[in-house]
């Protein structure tokens, strides 16, 4: 709690005064007296006194400077700090309360007020690029408040939050202030609209109380919150601090005097005035007495003076009261009244609170900021890292190929010297061979050798096995080289090995790097998108204060129209803006990350972008989203993903033919049979169903989704009774119904042979059979024909359920069913299943009761083709609604058989 600050400020006699006491009355002495200890002595006479203390009690002698520091300036720091203030001058009619509070300075800086000082206090200590000073200038007049910047504004109500009781004037004007002069200006501007009048008392009274309102917003920073690691206790990481906004409001009240008619003079006019003022300060004086006293009734809504000062007096703001008088001995009663006022006042207590706001623009730009930098980063690290790992590669190439080229050129040079050797060797062996022939080319003469009778045989053969020992000893020496090759071959193999260990080694390294990216690229994803969020979650809080401002106090009701009407009128939706920025590849490899979000996140932003625009399907699809989205519903049991890529396949599968062959060429509909056969939940059998659904529209894939189970699963899934799934099954079998109409009214000729047409066209009993089948003779095809075999939904077992919710309480499942059973009645080979299946009842009954009339006339005309139903109708004697069914009858069939057989010459 916190007490209001009081400062009594004595101001010297007028002139008015001493003309007074020289006219009428000796001027007696002052009835004031200033002591120590900040109190004021009150002499009621010569003999008797009364002692007041106050927060601050300043003489006629006390500087501006003086008063403003002393009273004001701690109210201006706590605006500062985001507290509320008030500054309120109070006091007799000419004691000097505008000269305290509003005095410009224009001739004497040194006489500033407190509302120049203030302002420049608080532009000083405040930022141009994050804070904001706002100023209104306002006048109680005779309980209206008037706008002194605007005059023609001159009725302004008040306006009090019921939750919080805060005080607001939303008809004021509210100027931006940037400097100290254009303050000024506005000072000017206000004072000159200011309403004041000459009295006895006082020759420029003003005659309104005069109120101004300095706005604040400053930006400050949170707390840094150190949270706890999930991995290690004892470890913490700092969540960075959320931008707030303080709000603060600077009231400054100049007070209008008070006085009594029978002094100031007051007459007509000015007397109301007068009157009027009197009860303003009265109702305050009131309130005041009432907090002091802890009374449980307020009167506040006494005056509109007491309202707009509600937060100043036992509220949240921190307040600072000067109290005004004159030393006169002729106001002694007004003098008394104005200090017991004061000293009501210094018992009220007010309870201080600040008003933060998180900054949610100033949060979204620097997310934007971190991320653009982190961008900036990642790029400089993988062009540092791609550099080093190319000049790694290029210095391994280089070794790696000069240690090969140095090793072959040694082992071509020791390949050539040991052929050499081996050569001149094998040389010398043959010389010596030549030689030793011509030696002993007679037998006689090698006998003679043998038998020991030649002297130099032995001398010979000690000859040649020296040579062969030498020959022997260079063969040895010639492996033992080519061993010491074979080593220096392995040696530098080994080199080669290290090299391709080292290159290994790079190539692990750089896979890792690849890893480390692509999960900052994922990050980097998701920041986008959760900064896109953020900045959508803005604009539509700014969108719910605007309503709010106008009237609208829901937040949240913002109608969707309004978000569709934004992207028609070219403002992208955050995941078109997503799609635009990362790139459709990006995302989509983000379908095969590890992280269970990531995976899920991306699925729906591949179904939203699938959802939005054919185009988008077409990069999908073309970037191989289709495959991916197919490997996911194949590979994932968990529910969500599941139902997302179902989703997403049935938006790529919604209008394109040729997606909807390429997911029958992948084996899609098997997988979503299967899907549709294991799940439980509504919401996946919703979008598989309306996957399937898709497909039946297709002409082309009705026998494949017969074989791969596809009708099979559509109608196993009416298991699940939700309303949304069997709408799905629905559209699904009416889709189905349709292709098959439209293919066999392609291709179907009519049963009857043309010649027989042409001949029965002759006969006016055959018009009710031309006009039914809308055939002529010059064409060679019916639009209405007969379908050989029946309706795959009806071999499938189909017909039952249709029947069945032919008349369901649903509409569009109502509508779907109603369009089945119209196409199935156009093939006759039908007919005779849905007679006995009671469709028929349904069909009359659409052409009664349906709620659209292209329907009912759809039902009607299958109904007039077919013969069989019209055969069955007549027995039954149904009419739809009066228009006769015509058939021929057997004795004119036969007359009209017989006649083409007697023309033609032919046999029937």
């Amino acid at each position: 709690h916190l007490h209001s600050n009081q400062g009594f400020l004595l101001h010297p006699i007028t002139r008015r005064d001493l003309l007074f006491a020289g006219l009428a009355l000796p001027l007696s002495p002052p009835p004031l007296e200033v002591t120590a200890l900040k109190r004021l002595k009150l002499r009621k006479n010569n003999w008797e006194s009364e002692t007041y203390e106050f927060d601050e009690v300043l003489t006629e002698f006390a500087s501006q400077k003086r008063v403003y520091e002393v009273v004001a300036k701690p109210v201006v720091e706590s605006v500062l700090d985001g507290y509320n203030g008030t500054v309120m001058a109070y006091g007799q009619t000419g004691t000097g309360k505008t000269f305290t509070l509003g005095r410009l300075g224009e001739e004497d800086t040194s006489a500033r007020g407190i509302m120049v000082r203030s302002m420049e206090e608080i532009l000083a200590n405040a930022s141009p690029e994050t804070d904001s000073i706002s100023v209104s200038y306002l006048q109680l007049y005779m309980e209206t408040i008037q706008d002194l910047l605007d005059p023609a504004n001159d009725n302004i109500s008040i306006v009090e939050d019921p939750r919080t009781g805060d005080v607001s004037l939303p008809g004021a004007t509210h100027v931006e202030i940037k400097d100290e002069q254009s303050f000024l200006e506005l000072l000017r501007l206000g004072e000159a609209h200011r309403i004041a009048a000459n009295t006895k008392l006082n020759t420029e009274s003003s005659r309104s109380h005069a109120i101004l309102m300095v706005h604040v917003k400053r930006s400050v920073l949170g707390e840094e919150v150190a949270i706890p690691s999930e991995s290690d206790k004892s470890s913490h990481f700092v969540k960075p601090p959320k931008p707030l906004v303080r709000k603060s409001k600077l009231v400054l009240v100049d007070l209008a005097g008070s006085e009594r008619v029978q002094k100031s003079g007051s007459e007509g006019h000015m007397l109301e005035e007068a009157k009027s003022i009197n009860l303003s300060l009265s109702a305050l004086g009131k309130c005041i007495n009432a907090l002091a006293e802890n009374s449980a009734h307020v009167p506040i809504r006494d005056s509109k003076l007491t309202r707009l000062l509600r937060d100043s007096f036992g509220g949240t703001a921190r307040t600072s009261l000067i109290v005004t008088i004159g030393p006169s001995p002729r106001h002694r009663g007004e003098t008394a009244s104005t200090i017991l006022f004061g000293q009501r006042a210094m018992k009220v207590e007010n309870m201080l609170r600040i008003k933060e706001e998180f900054d949610y623009k100033s949060l979204a730009r620097r997310l934007e900021i971190q991320l653009d930098k982190l961008i900036a980063e990642n790029e400089r690290q993988q062009k540092a890292f791609d550099d080093e790992v190319e000049r790694i590669n290029l210095e391994a190439q280089n070794r790696v190929s000069e240690v090969e080229r140095n090793f072959t050129d040694a082992l071509e040079k020791e390949r050539l010297k040991c052929q050499m050797e081996y050569m001149e060797s094998v040389k010398k062996l043959e010389e010596k061979m030549i030689e030793n022939q011509r030696k002993h080319q007679h037998d006689g003469f090698m006998k003679d050798k043998c038998n020991g009778e030649g002297p130099g045989f032995s001398e010979d053969i000690a000859e040649v096995k020296k040579l062969l020992e030498k020959e022997t000893h260079m063969r040895k020496e010639a492996e033992k080289e080519v061993n010491k090759l074979k080593s220096q071959l392995g040696q530098h193999m080994d080199a080669g090995a290290g090299g391709d260990a080292e290159i290994l080694k790079l190539q692990i390294a750089l896979e890792d790097e690849v890893h480390q990216k692509k999960k900052l690229e994922e990050e980097i994803i998701i920041l986008r998108s959760q900064m896109l969020q953020l900045t959508f979650e803005a604009d539509q809080m700014r969108r719910c204060l605007a309503r709010g401002g106008s009237g609208n106090a829901y937040p949240g009701l913002d109608s969707p129209m309004s978000q569709v009407r934004d992207s028609l009128s070219g403002h992208k939706t955050p995941v078109s803006a997503l799609f635009d920025q990362v790139g459709v590849q990006k995302i989509l490899d983000l379908l095969e990350s590890e992280d269970a979000n990531v995976r899920i996140h991306a699925v729906k932003v591949v179904a939203n972008l699938a959802a939005e625009a054919e185009a988008n399907q077409e990069r999908i699809v073309e970037a191989g989203g289709l495959t991916s989205l197919l490997m996911l519903l194949r590979s994932y049991e968990d529910e969500t993903v599941r139902r997302v890529a179902a989703g997403a396949i049935a938006n790529l599968a919604m209008n394109a033919e040729a997606n909807q062959e390429l997911i029958m060429v992948q084996g899609g509909i098997s997988l979503l049979s299967t899907t549709a056969s294991d799940a439980e939940d509504p919401q996946t059998l919703r979008m598989v169903a309306g996957a399937i659904a898709n497909l039946c529209g297709n002409d082309k894939l009705q026998a494949t989704l017969r074989s791969e189970g596809g009708i099979k699963a559509l109608l196993g899934m009416v298991r699940c009774r939700h309303p949304d799934v069997l709408s799905q099954v629905a559209r699904g079998i009416a889709n189905f119904a349709k292709c098959e109409s439209r293919a066999s009214t392609n291709g179907k000729s009519w049963i009857c042979c043309m010649p027989l047409l042409t001949f029965f066209s002759k006969y006016q009993s055959f018009s009710l059979i031309a006009s039914s089948t809308k055939w002529s003779p010059h064409s060679s095809r019916v639009t209405s024909g007969i379908r050989s075999g029946i309706s795959l939904l009806i071999d499938e077992g189909a017909l039952p359920w249709i029947v069945q919710n032919a008349n369901n309480d649903a509409a569009p499942i109502r509508r779907h069913i109603e369009l089945a059973l119209c196409h199935l009645a156009q093939h006759e080979a039908n007919a005779k299943d849905m007679i006995n299946g009671g469709a028929l009842w349904e069909l009359v009954r659409i052409t009664r009761d349906c709620s659209r009339e292209d329907i009912r006339s759809l039902a009607r005309r299958t109904l007039n083709s077919s013969l069989l139903f019209r055969s069955e109708m007549r027995r039954l004697r149904i009419d739809l609604k009066g228009r006769e069914i015509g058939v021929i009858p057997p004795s004119a069939l036969k007359e009209l058989l017989q006649a083409y057989v007697n023309e033609c010459g032919v046999g029937l």
